[in-house]
């Protein structure tokens, strides 16, 4: 892995939660309820159904079979044995058809058979932890067909992340393990603009995702200072 775009410790925290991916009151329990979120932002501007899709950092594969069962054909990759494992296993038991690869993106941007193949690319909740963001959104961008669509979401970078993400969500409300991000990977909106426009693909749209810890209910809107999506299409004509 040494000369990969992989932190060996993240893949670490990640193998070690594996078995309680798909259990929804584990600590993965804000992926559960932010997936129907991520998925209807997703189909409302594609439409998945009959879609060839690229799910990148799939995971236990809660978005890879959220996006097969809305009628897209999905690819999922991720470098953790463990949860792909998990994903593949969930997959039989739940009958929802994922091919699920352990692989880089950017060793997948270079099989021709897959490169330049795909209406959707997703990345959700992964840039923050690799260690050359800018590196997964150009091999993200190459999978994409002429007019494709990339959707990528992170955290933002500023002293409201670092209280709302970190000190709020791992120690004091604990909706993740301690650990799970370091504020200096978060990455500012203007930091992922300039990526996707490298790679040369058009940012559609900016969205955030809020947390309310009252009602303990998350939602999409307007205020980026924390969690994000990026919606940014490849501007080769279709």
């Amino acid at each position: 892995m040494t000369n990969q775009n992989v932190d060996r410790n993240e893949i670490a925290k990640f193998e070690a939660l594996a078995s309680r991916w798909w259990d929804p009151s584990s600590e993965f329990k804000p992926l559960h309820d932010i997936n129907p979120l991520r998925l209807n932002y997703i189909d409302e501007r594609v439409s998945l159904a009959g879609k060839r899709a690229l799910d990148v950092g799939c995971g236990g594969g809660l978005l890879s079979e959220g996006m097969a069962q809305r009628g897209a054909h999905v690819t999922g990759i991720d470098m953790g044995e463990a949860p792909l494992a998990v994903a593949r296993l969930h997959g039989m038991e739940s009958g929802v058809n994922v091919d699920y690869r352990q692989i880089t993106i950017e060793e997948l941007a270079e099989d021709s058979e897959h490169a330049g193949q795909y209406d959707v690319v997703t990345c959700l909740e992964m840039l923050e932890h690799v260690p050359d963001p800018a590196s997964v959104v150009r091999s993200c961008a190459a999978m994409l067909k002429p007019g494709g669509h990339l959707f990528v979401s992170t955290i933002n970078r500023n002293p409201k992340s670092f209280l709302f993400a970190i000190v709020g969500a791992e120690y004091v409300l604990r909706l993740l393990p301690k650990g799970t991000h370091e504020w200096k990977k978060f990455i500012r909106p203007s930091e992922m603009s300039d990526h996707l426009r490298h790679a040369g693909l058009e940012v559609r749209e900016l969205t955030g995702m809020t947390y309310n810890p009252v009602t303990k209910v998350y939602k999409l809107g307007r205020d980026v200072d924390v969690n994000y999506l990026m919606h940014a299409r490849d501007i080769r004509e279709a």
